[in-house]
This record gives structure tokens, sequence and C-alpha cells, in this order.
């Protein structure tokens, strides 16, 4: 069969058994029996015939299909032609989403493009304008702006390289992908860990600070990363839409590892991230009710900003994943995809603002004395000043 493929399925191994003679023979009263063998199966397996006639079009018709272990498939088959296993990739609805796939590939593709162009900017003003007046909550984000950066770039280029077939290829594209997107939820975690020191906590004493967080953020991920890969998580997978188009893409093939590792990791940053957030959401509404009147409005407004903002600097967006059942599937989809995949041009917008705005004067940046970090601010002005970070 060489790289042949169906417009849903692949055929397993590349392999056909061809059993005629010359006669059309159906409705045996004995099935004829086949074994077909293949390492680690993954997806859907269907023990598939063609006539042998015109164009390659399989059915299951007169075919039982039997996955004895991991490893073996027993198609029992009352006629003789030409027999194949097909593989679809495991998928939670494939008739539901399958129509969905090229639109949501199109948004991700846009949004992905977008976002890794405002990232070099952020970046490139940063390292070459920015950098020796950047305070910790800053340096902070730029790593954030990085690992999004490896994230976009690493997913634009999958598929690229997954129709390489190159496995080796492959595996390096999942590995990366799946290592920055870890370590993006990783600095979210640091970003409301660096929130919760510097405006809840306060007065709390770091030997090397910003070094430990750094370590801390880049490291703590690549065990996770090599244990799935030492297992032959990262395999190719296929996608289908319903116009007949496919594409191949790196990924985890096992979806109990995407559970653990991915699902599971998020869930625990989420709930952190989520807990952060509620208290400084809580601060403000306290401000707020102590805030003399005047000038209320342009408050309201900061303040509005400030809870946007701090959506998408704890990755709170990634949680609408967790709403991807029933009725909201498909919505969710879209707000999933349109959120994330557009996610470095939001955060470059919060760049630019904390940096254009200098009406602030008062800096997140902890106290330093040698390698020790002092983190004090005063609870009045704590608040008002997550928003209003200075040059």
């Amino acid at each position: 069969m060489g790289k042949n493929e169906t417009k849903n399925y692949t055929v397993l191994n590349n392999e056909v058994y061809g059993i005629t003679m010359r006669a059309n023979i159906s409705n045996l009263t004995n099935n004829i029996e086949m074994f077909f063998t293949q390492k680690d199966l993954v997806g859907n397996a269907s023990c598939s015939s063609w006539d042998g006639k015109g164009n390659l079009t399989w059915t299951t018709s007169g075919c039982k299909t039997v996955k004895m272990n991991n490893n073996t498939i027993n198609c029992s088959c009352s006629h003789l032609t030409f027999f194949a296993v097909l593989m679809s990739p495991p998928d939670v609805n494939p008739n539901i989403t399958a129509q969905y796939v090229e639109s949501l590939s199109f948004i991700s593709s846009i949004g992905c493009g977008i976002s890794m162009f405002f990232l070099s900017v952020a970046l490139f003003m940063h390292f070459l304008l920015r950098k020796a007046k950047s305070n910790q909550a800053t340096k902070i984000l730029i790593n954030m702006f990085v690992a999004l950066f490896l994230l976009n770039l690493s997913f634009l280029s999958n598929e690229s390289i997954a129709n390489t077939e190159d496995k080796a290829a492959c595996v390096f594209i999942a590995l990366l992908m799946h290592y920055s997107m870890l370590t993006t939820f990783t600095w979210f975690f640091i970003q409301a860990l660096h929130m919760y020191l510097w405006l809840i906590r306060q007065n709390v004493t770091i030997t090397n600070y910003m070094r430990k967080i750094t370590v801390f953020g880049w490291t703590f991920t690549a065990p996770m990363v090599i244990a799935v890969v030492s297992i032959g998580g990262y395999k190719a997978v296929i996608i289908n839409a319903t116009s007949g188009k496919t594409s191949r893409m790196c990924w985890i093939t096992e979806p109990l590892i995407h559970y653990i590792v991915n699902i599971g990791y998020y869930a625990l940053v989420f709930i952190f991230t989520a807990g952060i957030f509620i208290m400084i959401v809580t601060k403000i509404v306290q401000a707020r009710r102590i805030r003399a009147t005047d000038g209320k409005r342009k408050t309201f407004r900061k303040q509005l900003m400030m809870v946007l903002s701090l959506f998408l600097l704890f990755g709170l967006t990634w949680a609408v994943a967790f709403f991807s059942y029933g009725q909201m599937l498909i919505p969710s989809y879209y707000i999933f995809t349109v959120l994330n995949s557009f996610q470095g041009f939001f955060l470059f917008l919060y760049y630019y603002h904390i940096h254009k705005d200098i009406e602030g004067n008062l800096s997140d940046d902890p106290e330093k004395s040698g390698s020790t970090t002092t983190i004090v601010q005063s609870r009045d002005n704590a608040v008002e000043n997550v928003y209003n970070e200075p040059n």
C-alpha cells in the first residue's frame, strides 16, 4: 500500500491481505480468520475489505473485528477479497467535531501567527530597549512570553514536520510543543505566586529570588516530558474533517497520559491561580468601597482592565477546556481556540500598556540587598500597583 491512505483512516502496517479464487465467494459457513499485529496499537481498529475494482473504497460488511490484546487484531470475514485493518485516531466524538476541524485549525493558525509576531516585538522591546529598566514582575512576564513563543512556534510547524513521516522529527516537535505548553502553565503559576508574595503575604525574605524561580520555571516540567518520551507517548495522529481533508500532527496518542499529565497538571495550576485571583479581586472590591468618589469612573475602568489582565497572566482562559462536554462542546472549542491562540497578542497589549503608563510611581519590584530579596509594601498601595507598574 505504500503511503496510501483513505480519507478517514490509515491502513495498519500498510498491509493488505488478498484472498481470491477468480470467483465471487461470499457467505462462507466458516469465516476466514486473519491476524494483524503491531506493537502498541493506538486508535480505533476496523476490519475492512475492498473488491479490488475501481476506487479504493473500503467496507466493513461481512467482517467482524476483535481486538485480542494491545498488539493483535483478529479479522473474521465471511467472504474472499482484499482485507486490511483501518485505524482511526481516538476521538471523543468524531462525527460531531470533524465538521469544525478546518475552521478551528484556521483560527488557531491565524491566532498563533499573530501572537508570535507580537511576542517577538515584546521580546525585542525588552532585550534591546528596556532590559535594564525592568522589574521582577516584568522579568517573569518575559519568561512567560518566551514559553508562549516556543508553544506557538512548535504548534505552527507541527503539521509540516508530521507530514515528513520522520519518526525522530515527529517525536522532537511533539516533545517541544508539550514541554513549552507545560512550561507556560508553570509560568502562570509563578506569576500568581509572585502576586501572592507581593500583595497578600508581604514581608517575605527570599535568597536569590529571581534565580530560583527562573530555574524552577524552566526545569520543573522536564521530568514529565522525559517520562512521556521514554514510554513512547509521542506519535503521529491523523485529524479528519468532513470535507475529506486529513491533517497529521505529532502529539500524545494515549488519552490516559493526556489526562494525567496535561489536564491533571493544569488543574493544580488552575486551583492555585484561581485562588490568588479571587484574593486580589476581593482586595480590589474592598479598596473601591473605601475610595473617595472623585475619579471613581476612571478607577473603575482601570480596575476592570486589571481583572482582565489577571485572567491572562494567570492562564485562567485555559480553564474553558473543562467545559468541553455536551451542549457546550463546540462553543467551548471556539472560545478556547480564540482566547488561547490569540493569548500572546493579548499579553503584548498588557505589556505595552504597563510600560506606557507613567502615572504609577511605586514599584512591585521587591527591595534588594545583595543576593537577598525582601518583599515589603504598604497594603494600601499594593492593590493600586497591581496594574500601575513603573517603567
